[in-house]
């Protein structure tokens, strides 16, 4: 094969610069993420840029913005720096022990709020080399994108129909119920679906514009709205908002449970009946044979199992 001089005058720390400048949009950010000094990336950009025959990056406002060529170069880079990964890392059996993988994970704070923790504790204390990456499910988030690309290696969440481009793998199911505060007058007088609709409901802020969770796409489908007048984008903020108001939260049993004897809040069964809220990780027909990649997903069954088993365990001593 022969390589023209252009290939001579790129090599992989260079691709990757050139990734982590495109998909952090700032020099700074990216010096940061690679460990490197400001000037040292400014001075590879310049090089990157001299290569292309194009800035790459250009400021928009207070921020920077990939130009063109440069949002071409975004996933042709990912793919680089994949395949330098799996040549060298898939041709041995992947030891935890000793590897110096960057696990990168996107999920949905909707799970138990000790399952990331759990996570963690579980990854660093089998492969203490090994660096984490935890992306939020924004509004803003493409995962399929990010999948694709390689910047996320995982994506855990809940869907009612998860997308069927990707593999799977499921986690746990979990009833739905509603969160209220010890002194909602639902605890006393229960409700009927009108009285449970018309209350004042809190919910997550949209994933993106229209987007409805599970929840609402259920109610949609039986003709039912209910009444939302709370948005949070960060979930493991409401539990305490229910707690100080007349606000009900509906989501997974198991996240609920977590905040009952912590919180003055009561769960309550709504009068809807809902199918049950399934978890599942996703990941990329690119890293499916990925050895490490099969190893932190074993690591995410085993905590979602984990934290299950623990769950039943604490009903039935209930």
């Amino acid at each position: 094969m022969k390589y023209g001089p252009m290939f001579e005058r790129i090599d992989l720390h260079l691709i990757r610069v050139l990734h982590t400048v495109l998909t952090e949009r700032s020099v700074s950010r990216a010096a940061i993420k690679l460990g490197m000094y400001q000037p040292a990336v400014s001075a590879s950009l310049k090089r990157l840029r001299e290569l292309a025959g194009d800035p790459l990056l250009v400021r928009s406002g207070a921020g920077m913005v990939p130009t063109v060529a440069g949002l071409r170069m975004i996933e042709p880079a990912a793919d680089i720096l994949r395949s330098a990964e799996v040549l060298f890392s898939d041709a041995r059996a992947f030891d935890p022990a000793t590897a110096t993988h960057t696990f990168s994970l996107a999920a949905s704070d909707y799970l138990d709020p000790l399952f990331l923790p759990t996570l963690v504790t579980q990854i660093k204390a089998q492969a203490p080399h090994a660096s984490i990456d935890i992306h939020p499910l924004s509004r803003d988030a493409d995962y399929r994108t990010h999948l694709a690309q390689g910047t996320v290696d995982v994506v855990i969440g809940n869907w009612a129909q998860p997308p069927d481009d990707l593999h799977l793998g499921r986690l746990f199911g979990d009833e739905v119920v509603s969160l209220v505060a010890s002194h909602h007058p639902a605890v006393r007088r229960g409700w009927d679906t009108e009285a449970w609709l018309s209350a004042e409901h809190i919910a997550p802020t949209p994933t993106h514009p229209g987007a409805r969770g599970v929840i609402d796409e259920h109610l949609a489908a039986q003709g039912l709205t209910r009444h939302i007048t709370a948005r949070c984008p960060h979930f493991g903020l409401i539990p305490a908002m229910v707690a100080g108001s007349l606000l009900v939260l509906t989501t997974g049993r198991q996240y609920c449970e977590r905040y009952v004897g912590a919180l003055p809040v009561t769960i309550l069964t709504p009068p809807v009946k809902f199918p049950r809220m399934m978890y599942y990780q996703l990941w990329h027909e690119r890293t499916h044979a990925s050895n490490a990649g099969r190893w932190l997903r074993e690591q995410i069954k085993s905590v979602a199992a984990s934290l299950r088993a623990s769950e039943s365990t604490r009903a039935e001593a209930a």
